[in-house]
């Protein structure tokens, strides 16, 4: 059995946007993972318009041949690490449109998250959990929080340390996520041979 494929994908399109920081981070933490094949899929890279279909894909085919490759894109990957900026409490307009795009791409494929934010992203964190439920993914207890002190270190918006000043403070949360992303990547990647 091949390992299975984990798209990390950046929730932010903004110019000013803080999400290649941490995504560089987590990029060099899991380039040599002995389980599982990372890339990074920006969804500023993807040339989503907004949702438009007469339904979701699950109900019909998209007509929208930029939503197809979206799709197409998403159905070669086993599970996903979202980089989850927290706006006004919840995700990005960007990476909803990005869920909406696609349904059958989703199902029964785990996923993890690092979030930021003042509070670590934790409440956006919590909404995409709840939409990855109704996608019918497998949404991970563990992911990776830069919130407080830490996120003012490293961001822009405080001392723009290197992520290295916080690494310690994450790669607790960040070995329990993967060890649990692992789990379920591989006991679904069999479920479906």
């Amino acid at each position: 059995m091949t390992k299975p494929r984990i798209g990390i994908i950046i929730s932010s399109t903004r110019d000013t946007r803080f999400a290649d920081k941490p995504a560089q981070w987590l990029l060099d933490k899991v380039k040599d993972h002995p389980d599982l094949d990372f890339a990074l899929i920006d969804l500023r890279d993807q040339d989503l318009p907004f949702f438009n279909e007469a339904a979701s894909n699950l109900w019909m085919p998209s007509s929208d041949p930029r939503a197809i490759a979206w799709q197409e894109k998403l159905a070669g990957f086993d599970g996903f690490v979202f980089v989850v900026a927290e706006y006004n409490r919840s995700i990005t307009g960007a990476l909803k449109n990005a869920l909406d795009q696609a349904y059958k791409e989703w199902n029964r494929k785990p996923f993890g998250a690092l979030a930021y934010g003042s509070m670590g992203g934790a409440r956006a964190l919590e909404h995409l959990r709840l939409i990855g439920i109704e996608l019918q993914m497998v949404p991970l207890r563990n992911a990776v929080h830069i919130g407080a002190g830490d996120f003012f270190k490293v961001s822009p918006l405080g001392a723009n340390a290197p992520m290295s000043e916080i690494e310690g403070n994450l790669e607790g949360s960040l070995n329990a996520m993967l060890e649990e992303l692992t789990w379920w990547a591989k006991t679904l990647q069999a479920a479906k041979a």
